[in-house]
């Protein structure tokens, strides 16, 4: 599913290429950026979630359109439970702030999360590639079986919003070699004390 937002200036202007005042070319992100990134989120899942929710989940979310939309009465919108839906999030690693912003624009807990901030830990902000280092993660972790659902999220400057949704055909028990054999043991712990961490600042 994609969307592109390029119709409106705000969302075209939010990442650019310019020269800075020594004539180095560099990327700007406009302070927008997380508003534009989160209002892309939300028309990509508008047209996602038919697609992959089940249909009481879906039942609720247009229930809460037509109610705030339509009659206009000011109420919480529903945020799709995509955890009934898929069971793992591979989220575009731009920086811990986005991270952020997804994981309470999706009201996920920790788990979901791990992949996307380890990958940040370890390889900084790759863009869109991120996406397959974090399945590189989930599959050195065994943690991915057959049938499992997963969700691959990605941004890009224009400003557009990509998914992709995936199911495994065989379960990965073991992996030989991937860029995160290695490092799966050794990271165990820090995996630990960033899930509490981030259950510390949900809770406050």
């Amino acid at each position: 599913m994609r969307t592109h937002q390029g119709g409106d200036d705000c969302s075209y202007s939010c990442v650019t290429q310019e020269e800075d005042a020594k004539g180095k070319v560099g990327i700007t992100l406009s302070k927008e950026l997380m508003a534009v990134a989160g209002n892309a989120l939300k028309v990509n899942i508008s047209k996602l979630g038919p697609l992959v929710l089940p249909i009481p989940e879906q039942l609720l979310f247009l229930a809460a359109m037509i109610l705030s939309n339509v009659l206009k009465l000011k109420i919480r919108s529903h945020v799709p439970d995509f955890k009934l839906a898929v069971e793992h999030f591979y989220i575009h690693a731009g920086g811990h702030a986005v991270l952020d912003e997804l994981e309470k624009s999706l009201e996920l807990t920790p788990r979901p999360m791990e992949p996307s901030r380890m990958t940040v830990h370890r390889f900084g902000n790759t863009s869109s590639s991120s996406l397959r280092y974090e399945l590189s993660y989930c599959e050195a972790k065994g943690w991915m079986s057959r049938r499992d659902r997963v969700w691959q999220i990605a941004f890009a400057s224009g400003f557009k919003c990509n998914s992709a949704v995936w199911r495994a055909l065989h379960t990965v028990n073991g992996v030989h070699k991937n860029p995160c054999t290695e490092e799966i043991d050794k990271r165990s712990m820090f995996a630990v004390l960033l899930m509490i961490s981030q259950l510390v600042y949900i809770c406050m």
